[in-house]
């Protein structure tokens, strides 16, 4: 065989990693089709909040069960990786278990691989069981029929597989020392895959061989197909958890955004020395007014992009939602996949028309989101407060209601006539304010 395997990994990890880059420059383009926002500001607490929430899960823990099971996946996704970047150097040299060579620390690893490797088969058996068999509530929903519940099942399924893989392989390996074969010197302890000995004993080392490397293969093989599996799943946020955290919001809760031209208006109509009459700046008839509040994707912030993108649709923030509990239409979590997928269409019709987007006649309010869902919100941030990775879904409904009200003037008839009251009365109730004190005299 020679230099041929090392050709066929080569190229195929060539071919594994390009797609990946390529699908990680179009999210990247797709996230910078939102307008831009300063998120600078107060960088320490913004590290602090990447190592605390992303890397230390440390919201995630809220629901002990999930949480403590999540964790198993998590830190065996990171530290198995590990074991990854041996295999990709053995397959460019040729080589067999190149960092061998540490010895007693080699063991440890292999052996942490293992019972890592193993905890994570427990853990996505359980996950797989609360959404097939238990059926929890939460995944149960509406918006999780079809595609996006396939989508949780697929990646289960990946990571048992690739778990198997690596413990049969290693298995094999290990009997192929026992026997003494050519190539297969002694390294590594197999706390797990050495139970799977008794079905590789009677095999021959020809035969050992064909399954240690088909595993190698195949495992391998596998994880190009996962890395490249993530751009069409939920599953981005194994890599997007990190900037979505660094870049979540540290204003207080509650604090909204004003919208700049207006603040700019009330501040020119509180001061007494404003010239109401003043001759715009230069140049400023030529400006196109911008956009009060948002009506589609690109209306956005790049930050309400990067949530969309970062979403894990596991639901917690629905199910922290008191309009939802309530029967209500709003769903936190199909906002956010919503405008995931109106941003993946667009994506799909710049990439179709050559780098332009194309007007579909389609936009994110309306096509995807109602009405009825965004103003069945009550603002109470429940769900900004109880997604594990600082998504904000708030932030794009009140967004869309800005646009509904100050573009549309489609706000409901109650909220109208209350603006209205406020206008005309100084107060939401529809009394005249010289009639204000009549009920102390009843």
């Amino acid at each position: 065989m020679g230099i041929l395997p090392q050709i066929i990994f080569a190229i195929a990890l060539c071919i594994g990693l390009g797609y990946f880059a390529n699908n990680v420059r179009k999210i990247i383009r797709n996230i910078k089709l939102g307008r831009d926002v300063d998120m600078s500001d107060d960088k320490p607490q913004r590290w602090k909040n990447m190592a605390r929430i992303a890397l230390g899960q440390s919201k995630m823990v809220t629901r002990p069960i999930a949480g403590f099971l999540h964790i198993i996946v998590y830190v065996g996704f990171v530290i198995i990786n590990i074991e990854v970047l041996e295999i990709i150097i053995d397959g460019l040299t040729g080589k067999h278990r190149i960092f061998s060579f540490a010895g007693q620390t080699y063991d440890i690893l292999i052996g942490t691989f293992e019972l890592l490797a193993f905890g994570v088969l427990v853990a996505v058996i359980i996950f797989w069981i609360r959404r097939n068999v238990i059926k929890l509530k939460r995944f149960m929903s509406s918006e999780m029929k079809g595609w996006p519940k396939s989508d949780g099942n697929i990646i289960l399924y990946f990571e048992v597989v690739l778990m198997c893989l690596f413990l049969t392989m290693n298995g094999a390996d290990l009997q192929l020392q026992l026997n003494g074969a050519a190539g297969y010197h002694t390294a590594g302890s197999f706390p797990i895959s050495q139970w799977l000995l008794p079905i590789f004993d009677s095999l021959s080392n020809a035969t050992l061989i064909i399954i240690e490397r088909t595993a190698w293969w195949f495992h391998i093989l596998g994880i190009l197909a996962f890395l490249n599996y993530l751009y069409f799943s939920k599953h981005l946020h194994i890599l997007l958890a990190f900037p979505n955290t660094f870049y979540g919001n540290l204003k207080p809760k509650g604090q909204f955004e004003n919208l700049e031209a207006v603040t700019t208006e009330v501040m020119m109509m509180m001061d007494p020395d404003a010239d109401p009459f003043a001759a715009a700046p230069e140049g400023a008839e030529d400006e196109v007014p911008a956009k009060f509040g948002a009506s589609d994707v690109q209306d956005l912030s790049w930050v309400n992009l990067l949530n969309a993108y970062t979403c894990t649709e596991c639901g917690r923030c629905t199910s922290e939602c008191p309009a939802n509990q309530t029967g209500k239409k709003l769903s936190p979590r199909k906002i956010m996949m919503d405008t995931r997928d109106r941003l993946e269409e667009v994506g799909k019709n710049i990439d179709v028309n050559k780098g332009v987007f194309n007007d579909d006649g389609k936009q994110l309010l309306g096509d995807y989101i109602t009405n009825e869902e965004l103003w069945a919100c009550t603002s109470c941030n429940a769900c900004v407060e109880a997604c594990p990775v600082s998504i904000d879904p708030l932030n794009i409904i009140m967004q869309m209601r800005q646009y509904l009200v100050m573009e549309q003037s489609a706000a409901p008839m109650e909220l109208n006539n209350m603006m209205t009251n406020i206008e005309n009365n100084g107060a939401p109730w529809p009394y005249n304010q010289m009639d204000r004190l009549n009920w102390k005299d009843e």
